[in-house]
């Protein structure tokens, strides 16, 4: 099965999904479902390109597998904070600001995420067209490189969950273990994860064309929907003791303490 088709498959198997979803959110009041939308996806693009796609079947299932274990992670990481809680602040605050034509503008904002998928997911499809029956040293890179970015990512939601299980940190701002060296240590392994990705399909062909995907995710996780929106709820709700966190703390990538002031800077 050549690109294109395959891309239009897939393009239309997350617009059904995201569809489902944006009408799941009008019936709960919660448009949060999009998050577990946008990550889950992945996961179905992966096994979509990975049988359909006309490359080598090692490297298929490798990069596969990767898009695959870190989607159902974080979709299920998600699941647990989303399903049956009340919508998340940052949505709540869309859903006053976009008070006229709502559903619409939410529906939008759904498809915008599919969109995203598609076009993220083009490392994937680069090396599921690649018929080279060898693994290049940059694709077993792109694995260590991506194992790393999993693992810090899954301690700092691990570490961030445990501290909010415990009452008494109510109002309080998680600054404990990964959270002491970085504001958000989630979104820079996420980030370091697409590096992975990146990494790993510049051993196929038009491989350069997937360096744009940690870029454009590095963009989206500070500029849209990560660290902005994030900060801007945590100060609306923890105020000065969130301030003073970000004072001491640097913003994206985890540095110790003896760096911090020069962190301080550059945010």
């Amino acid at each position: 099965m050549n690109a294109l088709l395959l891309v239009a498959l897939g393009a239309l198997l997350v617009f059904l999904i995201m569809t489902a979803l944006w009408l799941l959110g009008i019936r709960n009041r919660n448009f949060s479902y999009v998050d577990i939308g946008w990550s889950g996806n992945f996961a179905l693009l992966a096994l979509l390109y990975a049988a359909l796609a006309p490359g080598w079947d090692t490297r298929k299932w490798v990069i596969a597998a990767m898009y695959a274990l870190w989607s159902i992670r974080l979709a299920g990481h998600l699941a647990k904070r989303i399903v049956g809680e009340p919508e998340e602040g940052r949505y709540v605050e869309l859903r006053q600001r976009w008070a006229a034509n709502l559903n619409a503008k939410f529906f939008g904002f759904f498809q915008l995420q599919a969109v995203l998928n598609v076009i993220l997911a083009l490392p994937l499809l680069i090396a599921c067209l690649n018929p080279e029956p060898s693994l290049h040293v940059l694709e077993a890179a792109g694995v260590a490189i991506w194992l790393v970015g999993l693992i810090g990512e899954s301690i700092a939601d691990g570490q961030l969950a445990a501290f909010k299980r415990d009452a008494s940190n109510h109002g309080r701002v998680c600054d404990v273990g990964l959270w002491r060296y970085s504001r958000h240590p989630n979104y820079f392994f996420e980030w370091t994860i697409w590096i992975g990705y990146a990494v790993f399909a510049l051993a196929s062909p038009w491989g350069w064309l997937a360096l744009a995907m940690p870029a454009l995710m590095l963009h989206f996780l500070i500029n849209v929907t990560g660290v902005r929106a994030t900060e801007e709820q945590a100060l609306r709700s923890k105020g000065e003791r969130y301030r003073e966190y970000q004072q001491r703390t640097s913003m994206f990538v985890p540095l110790p303490a003896s760096r911090k002031k020069q962190q301080r800077n550059i945010d």
